[in-house]
């Protein structure tokens, strides 16, 4: 083994990174443009989220059969025959597909190095790592594991899912991916928590981790970038759940907009920036009087402290009677944008709206940060919210450059 020598940076050529485009959109925008060769992506989030079909559909895209690159698609929980069940509902028919029903990752790393995916036979004494010299050899294009808690090798103790057989399991898989240039997805699972379950230092071996979430009783999933060494880690990526899988979304402001077009008091419409995507969304609220001792605080997409100084400011700074009354607030949709602080005075308006029974036009945009004084504060990529909201028919805005103080606006519009 030869030995490290450093090299000093001005050296160093500048070379641009070649992507491998998945011809899926939301997931080439979070990834930062496609897959880098050799990249190790971590698919987390909840069972039943969605993270198989969509890796099933990756594993379709990225086979092509004119140039016989394929895809070996690694099963731990599932069966062949279940993923093909899942396959024929998605309408994947791809004879570039090849399923392997196993945990033993010294196993499947022998497959690969033994067994030209795609072909009809194999190859007997062809070395998966000698001849694969790029991202598009014809043995194979991408390896997926689903799930790396599954996994477990023979040359430790310890069960599958352990932090000893994990840690080993993915390092084995960054080692093969780096020196072969085949890009893997892992498919992680959570805790009760909503952690990544296993070590934590799964996160740090792998170059990406994606965090896909949503309410399952909706048919929106959010895809998050946690962390990316090869692109942004604040993209966000958007799909709907159909009969046919996952659909990437262009347009996702229909799933955050009711169809009403009637004006009811407690609903507003603000724009909030998700990743480098401004999104239109509903915002709606609900006062009742309470007959508890202590009156019911419900929040649902939006920080329930959060709610609690919005509340604050609205009864000191405004003089709404609010501290006795039942408080609903809710983002349509199921999104959660509970670090934006640029809903502040769209939620505020929406208060203010159900507390005085009045309502607010739905063609109007509501946005920015509301302070402990009252007053109303910038947001970041105002300009971008404005023309997003301009392009899909809405003209009247309220933000910091109509009102300098929440009391300001509130007296506008109700009193």
């Amino acid at each position: 083994m030869g030995e490290a020598k450093p090299v000093k940076l001005t050296e160093i050529k500048n070379t641009q990174t070649k992507r491998i485009v998945t011809w899926i959109s939301e997931l080439d925008r979070v990834l930062g443009g496609g897959i880098v060769p050799g990249q190790v992506v971590l698919i987390a989030g909840e069972p039943g989220i969605g993270k198989s079909t969509l890796l099933l559909q990756v594993a379709d895209k990225l086979s092509d059969l004119k140039t016989k690159s394929s895809v070996l698609y690694v099963s731990g929980e599932e069966s062949v025959g279940q993923i093909k069940i899942r396959a024929d509902r998605l309408g994947i028919n791809n004879k570039n597909i090849a399923l392997l029903e196993s945990t033993n990752i010294d196993e499947i790393i022998d497959q690969m190095s033994g067994l030209e995916i795609g072909s009809d036979k194999t190859v007997a004494g062809k070395s998966f790592l000698k001849n694969s010299t790029s991202y598009n050899s014809p043995l194979t294009s991408c390896l997926i594991i689903d799930s790396i808690q599954t996994m477990q090798t023979t040359d430790l103790s310890g069960m599958a899912g352990s932090v000893g057989q994990v840690r080993e399991c993915a390092y084995r898989l960054v080692k093969l991916a780096k020196s072969s240039g085949i890009p893997v997805f892992i498919a992680g699972h959570v805790t009760k928590q909503g952690s990544i379950a296993g070590p934590s230092v799964l996160m740090h071996i792998v170059d990406t981790v994606l965090w896909f979430e949503g309410d399952k009783t909706l048919p929106v999933r959010l895809l998050r970038a946690v962390k990316n060494r090869f692109g942004p880690t604040d993209e966000v990526g958007i799909f709907s759940m159909g009969d046919k899988g996952l659909n990437s979304e262009e347009h996702p402001e229909k799933f955050f907009l009711s169809d009403s077009k009637k004006t009811i008091p407690g609903s507003v419409i603000s724009c909030v920036i998700n990743g480098t995507r401004p999104l239109l969304v509903e915002i709606q609220s609900l006062i009742v009087p309470s007959k508890l001792v202590i009156p019911r605080r419900v929040a649902q997409g939006i920080d329930s402290k959060k709610l609690e100084l919005l509340l604050a400011v609205l009864s000191r700074r405004c003089g709404l009677s609010i501290y006795e009354s039942d408080v609903y607030v809710s983002v349509m949709g199921g999104i959660n944008i509970k670090n934006d602080p640029s809903v502040d005075l769209a939620i505020c308006i929406s208060l203010a709206s159900a507390f005085f029974n009045k309502a607010v036009d739905r063609k109007m945009v509501i946005f920015g940060e509301v302070g402990l004084l009252g007053e109303v504060r910038n947001v970041v990529l105002q300009d971008k919210r404005l023309k997003e909201a301009r392009r899909l028919g809405f003209r009247d805005f309220v933000t910091s450059a109509r009102f300098d103080f929440l009391q300001k606006a509130i007296s506008a519009y109700f009193k």
